[in-house]
């Protein structure tokens, strides 16, 4: 009896891909939404397969997620941002709030999503998880993205 193992493939081949990004913090997200892409297209993808949603922040990330997933047109959706904390809880609740409801999209419609909202203390991390020390988070997004749209392909 042979085991079957099953490992998602990193080729965007013919992926449908929503990308969400918050505006706030644009400094920062649009070299996220860069990264995604990039690593889309050098992974096999076509540019006409992807549709870019610009939001006006973190918090309104989650609903157009659900839209997206609930429309049919995506095999699956990376969501960006930047919420860096403050001298207020407001981080907190952001925070947390997107994360949530993220997840529970891809729990409900069972569409992978990837999560590629950074929840820095400091705008100077946020810096080096868009591009610089710790590579683009928006990469490894849609990186994550493309191998589950595969598992999730393979599992059926």
């Amino acid at each position: 009896m042979e085991i079957r193992n099953i490992e998602g493939k990193l080729d965007a081949g013919t992926a449908r891909v929503g990308i969400v990004v918050a505006r706030f913090n644009s400094f920062i997200t649009e070299r996220l939404v860069e990264g995604a892409i990039d690593c889309i297209l050098r992974h096999g993808g076509a540019a006409e397969r992807i549709t870019v949603v610009r939001v006006p922040g973190s918090w309104e990330i989650p609903i157009v997620v659900q839209k997206m997933a609930g429309s049919g047109a995506y095999d699956g959706i990376v969501a960006l941002g930047a919420v860096i904390r403050g001298s207020t809880p407001h981080f907190d609740y952001v925070a947390a709030e997107v994360s949530k409801g993220v997840a529970t999209v891809g729990l409900q419609t069972g569409l992978p999503i990837s999560f590629g909202v950074l929840t820095t203390d400091t705008i100077e991390q946020a810096v080096e998880r868009a591009g610089t020390k710790a590579g683009n988070k928006g990469w490894d997004a849609a990186l994550g993205l493309l191998e589950m749209i595969d598992v999730l392909s393979q599992i059926g």
